[in-house]
């Protein structure tokens, strides 16, 4: 059965599973273009609040497709490049995805597949989950964002230990080093990503797209930062959804956003 990413709307939130169990959910570049697809249809869609990005069978993301990375060693720079493209538009998609996207982790996570776990706004673990980057060891440099990713979190001695050795490091490591929100028992990050997509959907989403805007402003100067804030705050307080949250505020009830 070919690699797919699988969608289902619960209730305001999209689950998006990565479906191969065989090669623990693989990259491919199905999966990869139908990725970039949903989120484009999913970013105008009321009906969508919050993206939840999981694998099947028990496994996050196994990274690249080693077979195939042999089959394009052979065929020329052009072909890998534009794998990686693909790739790497998908990384982007969901950074400028105006609503949350949350990774629920199971197994492991491994080379672009831990890339794209950080590439999301919020992880949520399964406390036996393995993160790895195992590029060096088979003669390879990592990708999809992820020497970014770990610089901007951690020190630069760690990240090096991380790319270079590839040792697998568990979720409770990792949310120790900031890098993980939610630790859970084996078999259920799915089920706490799904309570935190519930509770986000449960606020303005003009609000939340503008919280995640300023936060891929990241790094700015302070007065960048202070500009950008004020402008995002401003254009918040005129949206009908503020009115209605300080009016529910006053009510004590419920805000209905819109």
């Amino acid at each position: 059965m070919p690699s797919e990413l699988r969608t289902e709307r619960l209730d305001r939130t999209l689950v998006l599973t990565l479906h191969d169990p065989e090669t623990r959910n693989a990259l491919s570049e199905e999966v990869m273009a139908a990725g970039v697809e949903t989120l484009n249809m999913a970013e105008s869609s009321d009906e969508v609040s919050c993206v939840v990005l999981t694998g099947a069978g028990g496994s996050f993301c196994s990274g690249g497709n080693l077979k195939q990375l042999a089959v394009n060693s052979r065929l020329g720079p052009e072909v890998q490049t534009q794998r990686l493209d693909r790739f790497h538009r998908w990384i982007e998609a969901i950074r400028a995805f105006p609503k949350p996207v949350i990774a629920a982790v199971e197994g492991a996570a491994a080379g672009g597949g831990f890339s794209l776990a950080l590439a999301c706004d919020l992880v949520v673990a399964a406390r036996d989950v393995r993160f790895s980057l195992a590029y060096n060891r088979i003669g390879l440099s990592p990708d999809g964002g992820i020497t970014w990713q770990l610089m901007q979190m951690l020190p630069r001695t760690l990240v090096a230990e991380m790319v270079w050795l590839g040792e697998p490091v568990g979720a409770e490591r990792l949310q120790a080093w900031g890098l993980v929100n939610r630790v859970t028992d084996k078999g259920e990050a799915l089920a706490q990503a799904l309570t935190i997509a519930q509770r986000l959907s449960e606020l303005a989403p003009n609000a939340l797209a503008g919280s995640k805007e300023l936060l891929n402003q990241w790094p700015a100067s302070l007065p960048q930062q202070l500009d950008a804030e004020r402008d995002c705050f401003v254009d918040n307080l005129h949206h009908p959804n503020a009115a209605e949250g300080i009016a529910a505020f006053f009510e004590k009830r419920p805000p209905r956003y819109r």
